[in-house]
């Protein structure tokens, strides 16, 4: 028997690439007698940012504009449909051109979206940008705009008031003409040489290429090559895939009952698109999942979806963190995600191939890719895989979905948050200096959380669970005494880390706490016996821990997989 020619899903679904029609640019002269508007993200408010906007006028001022107008306001927490919004509210001052500032770290990614929206309302805008932030715009500007005005200056936190404005100097030939230019030499400005999906996803929804997927006689024939052509298209994590063939992705449907074409995630991401079951199902298969996997990846997609996750941030922030799934309930044990000996390790596959297959739906549909369109600027491996379950043979106090649902309700719960921070403590005799050692772990001054209180979840093992247990430590007890203990001296926060977002009601407290109230605190015991916990700090930019039940298409709760199988 032959070798058959096999073509393969596409994992990144079909991009529909709009092109805008850039605003008409005024004259020189027009230039000159409009009013001009300038819109600050906020990020130019810290370090010598300033001087972006600073020399700008400057330099305007020297050919005879001066009527400005400004606007600060954070993009942070506002979905699409907000951002529009507030770029039409900006609109309303009928400028005759805008600068918009500064894509450098997080908020880039919804910046370009205001810009491409003032574009699209008739409104020229050159969008001022700064490593790393500059890939990623370049990114959002391919995907939703086909084009736009992009002027990246090189500076850092450290760069001097001096250094800022010589930067600006550089490139003001950039900025001026593109506000005034229009044909030909607009296209040429406004032109995005991005490094990747230079050939957009079909709309049939396979890759261009076809593969050669081995015969009787050797069946794994070609698979280095399928590896290195999708690590090569950037639509892959680094490590081995199962090629997504039709055969394979309809198996993977065996148990989802759910409608291919539903959609789970709002549009997101550099890419803009919306995350349906069909993306997720193509990335489970790459990912290596049994079917039985399907009905967890779907709740942990619509949690992940909730507008309180701020998806749309989290996929490209240069904060390392994964995004955590955490399965309790019957259908955990059911289907094999454990919470035993080496959960968050290797040699679990449900737990490995679910948490891989979130981050591969991250990465090849919304396209935020390390490197390329992704701001990380370090990662870590809690973005290839980040999964584990509660056991209720070790559970101590009540779990998760007893909590918010009931014992036979299975829940997931998703938390943007860094790897695992290991506390060790092999010599405490009782609970209650154990309890010490936990909340001394719980933050430190390069933590989010000390600029942004918010969920953490400390994850325990069954001897210490026990030893606390044994203390008369309720789950509550425990929740108190974090948010009571873990906090910092604000002399210690203040002009340091990131820009805080805090409560209004903690504008004035001191000392400042990492948590806003005792339920922030998660408490899990898995894992096995010895003397290691762990705790899971969180990225908490507007952004919440969020659970949801798996539940089955009519929205009841599901008791067993087996309620799912087609």
């Amino acid at each position: 028997m032959g070798k058959q020619q096999n073509r393969l899903l596409d994992p990144r679904g079909f991009q529909d690439r709009t092109v805008i029609t850039m605003a008409k640019r005024p004259s020189l002269d027009e230039l000159r007698k409009g009013k001009i508007l300038f819109y600050n993200n906020t990020k130019l408010g810290f370090c010598n940012y300033y001087t972006v906007f600073g020399r700008i006028k400057e330099k305007l001022q020297e050919i005879g504009a001066s009527n400005f107008v400004e606007y600060t306001e954070t993009v942070r927490g506002k979905d699409a449909k907000k951002l529009a919004d507030y770029a039409a509210m900006l609109a309303k001052e009928k400028p005759v051109a805008a600068i918009v500032a500064l894509g450098d770290m997080g908020t880039s990614s919804s910046t370009t979206v205001v810009t491409i929206e003032l574009e699209k309302l008739g409104i020229p805008a050159v969008y001022m940008t700064a490593p790393p932030g500059s890939a990623i715009t370049e990114g959002v500007g391919v995907y939703r705009a086909g084009q736009l005005c992009l002027c990246s200056v090189d500076i850092y936190q450290a760069s001097t008031i001096e250094e800022v404005a010589h930067q600006v100097d550089v490139k003001w030939d950039y900025i001026l003409k593109s506000l005034t230019s229009n044909g030909e030499e607009l296209a040429k400005l406004s032109h995005i040489d991005f490094k990747m999906d230079k050939v957009p996803p079909a709309k049939d929804g396979y890759l261009p290429k076809t593969f050669e997927l081995g015969s009787e006689e050797e069946p794994c024939d070609n698979l280095e090559l399928i590896n290195d052509y999708f690590n090569d298209e950037h639509i892959s994590d680094g490590l081995p895939i199962i090629p997504p063939t039709r055969v394979r992705y309809d198996n993977m449907l065996a148990y989802c009952p759910f409608s291919e074409s539903l959609v789970l995630c709002p549009p997101s991401g550099p890419s803009g698109k919306s995350i349906t079951v069909k993306d997720v199902a193509i990335a489970a298969v790459m990912a290596g999942c049994k079917p039985k996997a399907m009905p967890i990846l779907i709740a942990a997609f619509k949690a992940l979806g909730n507008p309180l996750y701020n998806f749309n941030q989290s996929v490209t922030t240069s904060h390392p963190g994964g995004n955590l799934v955490l399965v309790s309930g019957p259908i955990a044990q059911e289907i094999g995600i454990s919470g035993k000996q080496g959960c968050m390790g290797p040699g679990w596959p449900m737990n490995a191939t679910i948490g891989r297959a979130v981050n591969l739906v991250i990465m090849n549909v919304l396209r935020s890719v390390p490197g390329v369109c992704d701001l990380d600027c370090i990662a870590s491996q809690a973005e290839f895989t980040y999964c584990f379950a509660e056991e209720p043979e070790l559970a101590q106090w009540n779990m998760i979905n007893e909590d918010h649902f009931d014992k036979n309700t299975t829940t997931v719960y998703v938390l943007k948050a860094e790897p695992i921070h290991d506390v060790i403590d092999f010599l405490s005799l009782d609970g209650y200096d154990l309890l010490d050692t936990l909340t001394h772990c719980c933050t430190t001054l390069g933590s989010n959380n000390a600029y942004m209180p918010g969920p953490l979840v400390m994850a325990i093992t069954p001897d210490h669970g026990m030893m606390l247990k044994n203390a008369g430590y309720t789950k509550e007890m425990i929740q108190e005494h974090i948010h009571t203990y873990v906090y910092h001296e604000v002399p210690m926060i203040r002009n340091r880390g990131l820009v805080p977002v805090r409560p209004e009601s903690f504008k004035n407290r001191h000392p400042m706490p990492v948590t806003r109230s005792p339920k922030d605190v998660e408490v899990v015991v898995v894992g096995g016996r010895g003397g290691h916990d762990g705790i899971i700090l969180p990225w908490a930019l507007h952004s919440e821990g969020i659970v949801e039940p798996i539940a089955l298409p009519n929205g009841k709760a599901a008791k067993s997989i087996e309620e799912f199988k087609k």
